[in-house]
């Protein structure tokens, strides 16, 4: 009888990536899913327990990949790299299955806290794999706390609050997201405290309550003020949060490399409106604001090898509005070359975004398994 394998949990997976260590990571899963997605830096070896190794790759291909190195086996969710990796065991390799394949590593997160001055808190909530950045701001004297786009794994914020000693009194999705699924909600729900949507969701057909927030209007977190910003252009009722006038929460408004794309919601024919309404955001309604702040934004690029567009996770993914004006060239385009730039061949979109802005808007239901479907793989939400 085999050996039991040893397991790898995600956590500790993506620690042994951040720190360099030699380590092959195998995903069994087959090309396409592979391709589209997988762990930075493996290797696809194709595997099924009763079928056994796919894509034309035998065992002496499999041994020259693996030979003498240390091996964590992947899959979806743990099933196909078990078996895998008990072979590769009696051929007497070094093996450790990862605890939950890549439905756990879709679940993976980072925090980082921003440096601030004085009693202000705000700490970024990086998903690794998916590049979904949510946000807790807070007023560490006062002990309270705002949550700003949770993803469906809240619990992470909830933690982030707790363990700083603050009780979160309210929770703001800056828009109906179409690439994850979101947490807001249920989290305000359990927490009865209210949740926030921009007052322009109405236009989205919204199926639940919410407390429509205006452009303009202020929200108190303690002494922290929390401005609340129209800023259409991804999707029609997004607002960022300019907090102490310091630092701008620009959702999928404006990233460190690149803005939202606008056919999301609009689709194919109305990208180009949705371009126009972005153009005049990020010129117009940023304009009275300082170089000195700082971009927080709602998201960081993620490629099919898992790799952040900028930065790594666990590093604060943040620029001055007055970089990304200088150094951003969709900062330097006129209307109409950004307008044609946002609407010409754009990335492939989110995977399954209808379903999750469906989900969003509260006109559809999933349970555990098939949300954790239809989330997986990157955001795709930048142009």
């Amino acid at each position: 009888m085999p050996k039991l394998l040893d397991q790898l949990t995600v956590e500790e997976l993506a620690a042994a990536i951040d720190a360099g260590e030699d380590l092959t990571v195998v995903d069994t899963r087959p090309a396409e899913s592979f391709d589209a997605w997988h762990v930075p830096g493996a290797v696809n070896v194709p595997y099924h327990p009763v079928e056994g190794l796919g894509g034309g790759t035998d065992w002496d291909d499999v041994e020259e990949i693996v030979e003498g190195q240390r091996v964590a086996v992947i899959c979806g969710k743990g099933l196909s790299s078990t078996s895998f990796g008990f072979e590769l065991s009696t051929r007497g390799h070094d093996v450790q299955v990862v605890k939950g394949g890549m439905e756990d590593w879709s679940k993976l997160y980072d925090v980082v806290e921003v440096e601030t001055d004085g009693d202000l808190f705000i700490a970024q909530v990086q998903r690794r794999a998916k590049g979904c950045l949510g946000y807790v701001v807070g007023d560490r004297e006062a002990g309270e706390a705002l949550v700003v786009d949770p993803t469906r794994q809240y619990h992470e914020f909830e933690l982030v609050a707790a363990d700083n000693g603050m009780v979160i009194t309210g929770v703001l999705d800056t828009h109906v997201h179409a690439d994850h699924v979101s947490g807001g909600r249920a989290l305000a729900e359990r927490l009865s405290v209210p949740y926030y949507l921009s007052a322009d969701a109405e236009e989205r057909d919204v199926a639940y309550d919410y407390e429509g927030v205006a452009d303009g209007e202020t929200l108190s977190v303690g002494d922290v003020d929390v401005e609340t910003l129209a800023a259409p252009g991804h999707t029609t009722e997004l607002v960022n949060l300019l907090v102490d006038g310091s630092y701008l929460l620009s959702a999928d408004t404006l990233f460190v490399e690149s803005v939202g794309r606008t056919e999301l919601e609009f689709g194919e024919e109305g990208a180009e409106h949705g371009a126009r309404l972005l153009y005049e955001t990020i010129h117009e309604r940023y304009d009275p604001l300082s170089d000195d702040v700082v971009v927080l934004p709602g998201h960081v690029s993620v490629d099919a090898d898992g790799r952040f567009g900028v930065g790594r996770p666990g590093e604060l993914i943040a620029a001055t509005l007055g970089d990304l004006r200088d150094e951003l060239d969709l900062f330097a385009l006129d209307e109409a070359a950004f307008v044609e730039r946002l609407t010409g061949e754009g990335n492939e979109k989110p995977p399954n975004y209808e379903t999750v802005i469906d989900v969003n808007r509260g006109t559809a239901e999933l349970d555990e398994n098939e949300a954790t479907e239809v989330e997986l793989g990157p955001n795709n939400c930048a142009a």
